[in-house]
């Protein structure tokens, strides 16, 4: 049995996550916090406020899904506890990344990061991996409701990433040539251009979109507003990340 300890767990993602991990039948909770609901039960389990107390209980793997001011502390301290680390949450740099790398491989444990759990956002950063390997220019459109405080999201800095990994996009103008407002241009994530749309109505989505003389080329991935595709993804990550050693981003 892998005992678990899950933060945030009544969240969206985190909830139904606690249950699943309460049924598997190779995975155990051991504990879970939540800084709103301390004190009440979850199952068997009295929730905790803070990871410190979290961390008191022995367990295999801690898994993050909190919130982009809370993640990067939240698993530092589960790293420097021994656990491995599964990062649900969103909000990390590409520094913040190197400076988990460099706690888990000293401390000799995995991390498995990912931006998104959902089969689909994996399938969309294999697809433009590959399609960055033909198509020389894009960016990236990031797309959320109004009520998402960070952006962009992890999703689009993971896609940046990962083509990065194959080039670095061609441009005729550099965007800090560009006449006007440079900033119009979008921000700049891991090399690509990525710009970020906040609007009420509007699901979690990442559109790429590629383009070369006389061709144009768009992968997009849209989430709903259930939380069911990133549940088996995580479960999957759980059940990894102690094969792992340093930081593993993606799902692959």
């Amino acid at each position: 049995m892998l005992k678990v300890t899950l933060a945030g767990a009544t969240g969206w993602i985190g909830k139904p996550l606690a249950a699943a991990i309460s049924h598997a039948e190779d995975l155990e909770l051991v504990a879970a916090t939540s800084r709103s609901s301390a004190g009440a039960p979850l199952g068997e389990l009295t929730i905790v406020g803070t990871t410190e107390e979290a961390l008191e209980t022995p367990s295999d793997v801690f898994v993050d899904y909190t919130s982009a001011t809370a993640v990067k502390r939240n698993v530092l301290l589960a790293i420097d506890a021994g656990r491995h680390v599964v990062v649900g949450s969103s909000g990390l740099s590409d520094l913040d990344y190197q400076e988990i790398d460099a706690a888990a491989q000293a401390k000799s444990v995995g991390v498995i990061a990912v931006g998104n759990f959902a089969i689909s956002a994996a399938l969309l950063q294999q697809f433009a991996a590959i399609a960055a390997q033909h198509m020389p220019s894009w960016e990236i459109i990031d797309y959320a409701h109004d009520a998402k405080p960070d952006a962009p999201s992890g999703t689009a800095r993971e896609l940046a990433w990962r083509l990065s990994q194959v080039a670095p996009p061609q441009t005729k103008i550099a965007v800090a040539d560009t006449q006007g407002r440079p900033d119009a241009r979008g921000a700049e994530v891991a090399g690509s251009q990525i710009h970020s749309v906040r609007l009420p109505g509007h699901v979690i989505a990442v559109e790429v979109l590629f383009g070369r003389e006389d061709e144009r080329l768009s992968i997009r991935y849209e989430g709903g507003p259930g939380a069911e595709p990133y549940i088996a993804g995580t479960l999957l990550a759980i059940r990894k990340v102690s094969a792992v050693r340093g930081l593993q981003r993606g799902l692959e």
